[in-house]
């Protein structure tokens, strides 16, 4: 059974195609990167597979079931965009987070929040970009979730939390357990986490496959067939 089952996924936008017919399968227990220029429809797609968004067509699944409040649960979304109260403090945003989803281990945050170097007692308005990227991950990480999506989590950060970020995702990563699908056009940082990988352009699937069977097929990283291909 796949983490994710695409087949025939269109979504339109009044007169934009946002999606044109994706199908995708993705395995359980891999880190797969969803690489695309902006635009490509990334956000879309992982929108649709987190339950934010309807598909105008097509069937979505996702660990074996239709998309529903019961998947919502199993899956721990992190978007592009922060969807913070700027008045809470860490602590406080974590307390949130616990209080939606009880599979979010509190000693777990704890942990990320001290190996992150956040205060826990600072406020998400005094936090950099960077920062609130590192809460973020501190939020998914922190859940036994089964499925994590993450849209674009290296975008505008600095890169002393980039390098955090990557390595908490590879450390805290339940290898064959925990699928992670990480949305992205920064490639050259991140492509060394990915074991599948799935190039978006324009709404539409141009390649996909394992990382390490693409880079001996084409004799390239993955950062130099996304600027191929993409």
């Amino acid at each position: 059974m796949p983490a994710i089952q695409l087949t025939g996924i269109h979504k339109r936008y009044f007169r934009s195609h946002a999606l044109r017919g994706i199908d995708v399968s993705i395995d359980k227990g891999k880190i797969v990167g969803l690489l695309g220029p902006n635009g490509a429809g990334k956000s879309t797609l992982l929108k649709i597979c987190a339950g934010l968004v309807s598909p105008t067509s097509g069937k979505a699944q996702v660990l074996g079931q239709d998309i529903s409040t019961a998947t919502k649960g199993m899956t721990a979304y992190i978007p592009d965009i922060d969807t913070f109260y700027s008045w809470m403090t860490v602590r406080q945003a974590i307390a949130f987070e616990n209080s939606m989803f009880e599979d979010l281990v509190l000693t777990d945050a704890m942990d990320l929040v001290r190996e992150l170097r956040l205060d826990p007692d600072n406020k998400i308005s005094s936090l950099s970009r960077g920062q609130r990227g590192r809460l973020k991950l501190v939020l998914a990480m922190s859940r036994h979730a089964e499925l994590v999506l993450m849209d674009e989590p290296l975008s505008g950060i600095d890169p002393p939390s980039r390098t955090a970020i990557l390595e908490t995702i590879a450390d805290r990563y339940r290898a064959g357990e925990q699928t992670i699908i990480i949305s992205t056009h920064e490639v050259l940082e991140s492509e060394k986490l990915f074991e599948d990988v799935i190039f978006l352009s324009e709404g539409r699937t141009v390649l996909s496959g394992e990382a390490d069977r693409l880079r001996a097929e084409r004799g390239k990283s993955l950062n130099e067939i996304f600027r191929e291909v993409c």
